[in-house]
C-alpha cells in the first residue's frame, strides 16, 4: 500500500509516484499486475482521484505501465526483460585505445613538467605573464559594467566570428600598434593558440598533408597538428631563425614564431623572412606567424609582421594569454576573408562560438583604456626584470658557461649548454633547491640541443639575482 509522509516536504503525488516506481523496479509490483482503479486508490490512501490519476499519467509515460479501455493499468513487463544478476552486470562500451592522444598528452604534460613539486621558492616559468591586484580590479570592473551594460540579444547564439564589437577593439589595436590593416570579417576568434591551430588543421588542411613546424619550437603546435594526422617535419632552428632552405618541398603549412622563436627566443633576420615569404609564394602555402609576445620589446618598436608584407599567405595568431592573462583563453587568427570564412563554418560547426562574458569583459577592458594601460605598466615591470636577469647571468659563470640568446624580446630567453649537458640532473637539482628551471630538450621534436628557457615575468628582480645566483652556485 502506498503510504503518505506529512513531513516528507515533497509534493504528495511525487511520493506516491517515487514508491509506486520502487515498487515495481523491485519486483514487489509484478510485470501484468494490475494496479487499482484510480478512485478506489485514491479513497485507500486518503488523497484526491486527481493526485492518484497524476501517479498513474506518469508511471505511463514513463514506461511502467500499460493501460487498456477494458484491462485498466498493468505493470508492463519491460522490468523482466533488462534484469541483471550481481555477476553479470554490464561494463559498458570500451574506450578505444587513442595512442596519438596519450602520447600528445603526456608530452604536453613533459613541457610543464615540475608542477608537482610543492616547495618550489622560484618559478622562472617561461609561459605566464604578470598578475596583480590592479588588474584583477579593472578586470572585475568591466565584468561588472559588461554585465550590467548588455542587452538581452547578447545572450542568444552568438556569431561564429566572435563578439563584432571586441573584434572591432582588436582590428583597431592591430591597426595602431602592429600595422597590420584589416577588415572586421578577416579576424575570428577563438579560445588559445592551440584552439587557433587545431581549427586550422581541421578547416585549411587534408589528413596526412605535410606541415613543418620550428625545431626547437613550440610543442602544442606540432601536438595538435600531429593528433589531426598531418605529416610532421621538423625544421631546424639557428641564430638568424628557421632554416627555410630546409622546409619540406610538399608542404601545405609552415609554423612559426618570427619575433621571439619560441625556444631559442631568436628573431628571425630580415634575409628568411624575404625567402620564406617567396617561397610561400611560389609554392602556394600557409604560414602561420605566432606572434605571441612580440608586444614586449626591449630595443625599439615591435618588428614588422610577416602578415603585413604578405596577407594572402599568411595566418596572423595573436593571444591575450600572454598580453593580459592565460585564464581568458581568447585568442584571435587575422587572414585572408576566404581562409577565415572557412574556418568560421567549421567554428560554427563544431564549436558555435566562444562564451559571451569573456568577450563581453574584454571588449570593455580594450574600449575604456584599461588593456592599454596595463600593457604600458607590465611593459616598464617586464623592462626591468629583463634587465635584472641578464645583468644576473652575466655577472655569474653561467654567462661564461653557457650561451644566452634570446633578449631583445618576449618574456623568456634561452641559456644553451653543449649537448652533452645533464638537463635531466641539473633540473633536479634545482628544484631540490626550490627552483623550477624548464628544459630546452622539451621544446624539441628531433633537436637535440640543451639548454634551459628561462621565463622573468612572474618573478620579482630580487627573487631573479637569488635564482641565478643559486643556479650557478650548484655548478661549481
Amino acid at each position: 500500500m502506498l503510504q503518505i509522509n506529512r513531513d516528507d516536504k515533497r509534493p504528495i503525488w511525487q511520493q506516491l509516484l517515487d514508491q509506486a516506481i520502487h515498487n515495481i523496479t523491485t519486483g514487489k509490483w509484478s510485470p501484468g499486475e494490475l494496479l487499482l482503479p484510480t478512485r478506489e486508490l485514491a479513497r485507500l490512501v486518503g488523497v484526491s482521484r486527481s493526485t492518484i490519476q497524476i501517479v498513474y499519467e506518469e508511471l505511463f509515460s514513463r514506461g511502467y505501465t500499460v493501460t487498456s479501455r477494458r484491462g485498466g493499468t498493468r505493470v508492463s513487463d519491460w522490468t523482466s526483460k533488462i534484469s541483471f544478476t550481481k555477476d553479470a552486470m554490464p561494463q559498458g562500451p570500451i574506450t578505444p585505445e587513442l595512442p596519438s592522444l596519450n602520447d600528445a598528452v603526456s608530452q604536453l604534460q613533459s613541457w610543464f613538467r615540475g608542477k608537482e613539486y610543492k616547495n618550489v621558492e622560484i618559478d622562472f616559468s617561461p609561459h605566464e605573464p604578470y598578475l596583480d591586484q590592479h588588474f584583477q580590479k579593472n578586470w572585475r570592473h568591466s565584468f561588472l559594467q559588461a554585465s550590467k551594460e548588455t542587452d538581452l540579444d547578447s545572450w542568444a547564439y552568438g556569431n561564429a566570428y566572435g563578439f563584432t564589437p571586441l573584434r572591432e577593439q582588436i582590428r583597431r589595436y592591430l591597426s595602431l600598434e602592429r600595422g597590420v590593416h584589416v577588415q572586421i570579417d578577416q579576424i575570428i576568434l577563438t579560445s588559445g593558440a592551440q584552439h587557433s591551430l587545431d581549427l586550422i588543421a581541421q578547416a585549411l588542411l587534408n589528413e596526412g598533408e605535410t606541415v613543418s613546424v620550428e625545431d626547437p619550437g613550440f610543442p602544442a603546435a606540432w601536438m595538435a597538428m600531429k593528433y589531426r594526422r598531418m605529416n610532421v617535419v621538423p625544421v631546424p632552428i639557428d641564430e638568424y631563425g628557421i632554416q627555410v632552405d630546409h622546409i619540406h618541398p610538399q608542404s601545405k603549412l609552415v609554423y612559426v614564431t618570427p619575433s621571439h622563436q619560441c625556444a631559442v627566443g631568436v628573431i628571425m633576420s630580415e634575409p628568411r623572412r624575404q625567402q620564406l615569404l617567396h617561397m610561400a609564394a611560389e609554392h602556394q602555402f600557409w604560414i602561420i606567424e605566432d606572434d605571441y609576445d612580440s608586444e614586449f620589446r626591449y630595443r625599439g618598436d615591435p618588428l614588422p609582421t610577416l602578415f603585413s608584407q604578405q596577407s594572402q599567405n599568411t595566418l596572423y595568431m595573436m593571444s591575450f594569454s600572454k598580453m593580459v592573462a592565460p585564464g581568458i583563453r581568447i585568442s584571435a587568427i587575422i587572414g585572408p576573408q576566404k581562409a577565415i570564412g572557412q574556418l568560421a563554418q567549421v567554428h560554427e560547426l563544431t564549436y558555435r562560438h566562444l562564451p559571451i562574458m569573456e568577450q563581453l569583459t574584454l571588449a570593455h577592458f580594450i574600449e575604456h583604456g584599461y588593456f592599454m594601460r596595463h600593457m604600458r605598466r607590465v611593459r616598464n615591470i617586464y623592462r626591468r626584470r629583463h634587465e635584472a636577469m641578464t645583468k644576473a647571468i652575466m655577472s655569474t659563470s653561467l654567462g661564461e658557461r653557457f650561451k644566452l640568446s634570446g633578449v631583445e624580446t618576449g618574456l623568456h630567453m634561452l641559456l644553451e649548454a653543449e649537448e652533452s649537458f645533464d638537463e635531466e640532473a641539473f633540473m633536479n637539482r634545482a628544484l631540490e633547491n626550490g627552483i623550477r628551471v624548464y628544459p630546452l630538450s622539451n621544446y624539441c621534436l628531433n633537436s637535440k640541443r640543451k639548454g634551459w628557457v628561462l621565463g622573468f615575468a612572474k618573478v620579482d628582480e630580487s627573487a631573479i639575482e637569488v635564482g641565478i645566483f643559486r643556479l650557478a652556485k650548484m655548478l661549481l
